[in-house]
């Protein structure tokens, strides 16, 4: 007989906290947005008025901004939905690419304002510093209001952290356009709005390109960069009475939660409940992963990954050859132990 043992027992000191937070930082978006989606019309139509390009360019920026933490609000509800017959893993993924889009937003938005600041270095304009100023210094208190409302959840959650990074990126992206602005009103330095438009283009890409990167990853199931996949596999050979290890899959379900599948072969047997606990207790105290489905072999027969046999890479110790072996999850020597630590539970 084939054995499934199913735990939730680890996720229950989770709910009352995560619905907490889920309150305090649905506030904080609220809020964030109303303030920048304000301070976004108010600083294009000053922008607009004082002919600065530095201006509009942290106004579309500032937009991009609304747009993202829309999302990441958006995603972040999504995530907290519990998992369906048809969704078994919840909707956990929109914030990935909630993020992934956020990302190309960005991007597209750079070269809008990188354009409207090269036509102006060729063809100058009079700035009105003094309007610039002072439009840029509401920029830093709104901007610098809307992080501090993130600072505190900003430790624990990946998307909490990148909404308050930006927003106080943001701050200091105002502050540079509010000191240009003071230069040009007492220099007249016509070039300078633009050449500040393009340092902040600079910083926004050299942010969102790295957003970009690890939102992709994400979304083609790569193990999470803050999990090392050699420390894993080693921490699982190491286990009492486990010989071997394959199909080894570590990959995030979403911004915030890490999902790992494995193989372990174990000649003694099926080592119990309390025993393949400990692992993934352990795995989730080690390498934040918390979603842990681990399953056991007595090795007797054969098993070769199906995506290992198709591919050039040699990931595993043992047995690799050109034996076809399809995986199913009912052999009578087998033992299926799932761990679930979702927010949903």
């Amino acid at each position: 007989m084939s054995g499934h043992h199913h735990h939730h027992g680890h996720g229950h000191g989770h709910d009352h906290g995560h619905h907490h937070a889920e309150v305090s930082h649905g506030k904080a978006f609220a809020i964030a947005i109303a303030l920048n989606a304000v301070f976004v019309a108010v600083e294009f139509f000053y922008g607009f008025l004082a002919n600065s390009t530095a201006l509009m360019a942290d106004a579309g920026h500032n937009l991009s901004d609304v747009l993202g933490l829309a999302l990441a609000w958006a995603a972040a509800i999504l995530a907290a939905r519990k998992p369906s017959a048809r969704y078994t893993y919840g909707l956990r993924s929109t914030s990935m690419l909630a993020a992934l889009f956020n990302g190309m937003l960005l991007m597209a938005a750079c070269g809008a304002i990188a354009w409207g600041a090269v036509e102006q270095l060729f063809e100058p304009v009079p700035v009105q510093g003094l309007t610039v100023s002072v439009v840029a210094g509401v920029g830093i208190l709104v901007n610098g209001f809307s992080a501090w409302l993130f600072m505190s959840g900003s430790k624990d959650d990946l998307n909490i952290r990148g909404a308050y990074l930006h927003l106080a990126a943001d701050a200091a992206i105002s502050l540079g356009v509010l000191v240009s602005g003071l230069i040009v009103m007492y220099s007249g330095w016509k070039w300078l709005d633009p050449v500040v438009s393009l340092l902040i283009v600079l910083f926004i890409a050299k942010s969102t390109w790295s957003l970009l990167r690890e939102s992709m990853d994400m979304v083609l199931a790569a193990v999470p960069g803050n999990v090392d996949p050699d420390e894993v596999k080693q921490f699982l050979q190491a286990r009492k009475g486990v010989t071997a290890i394959h199909d080894l899959h570590i990959w995030s379900m979403s911004t915030t939660d890490t999902a790992l599948t494995c193989h372990l072969v174990m000649p003694g047997g099926y080592p119990g409940d309390q025993a393949i606990d400990a692992i993934a207790h352990e795995l989730k105290e080690k390498f934040g992963i918390s979603h842990t489905t681990l399953q056991t072999e007595q090795g007797t027969t054969e098993h070769n990954c199906c995506l290992e046999e198709h591919g050039h890479e040699d990931a595993h110790d043992h047995g690799h050859d050109d034996h076809n072996h399809d995986h199913k999850h009912g052999h009578e020597h087998e033992h299926k132990h799932e761990h679930e630590h979702g927010h949903g539970h």
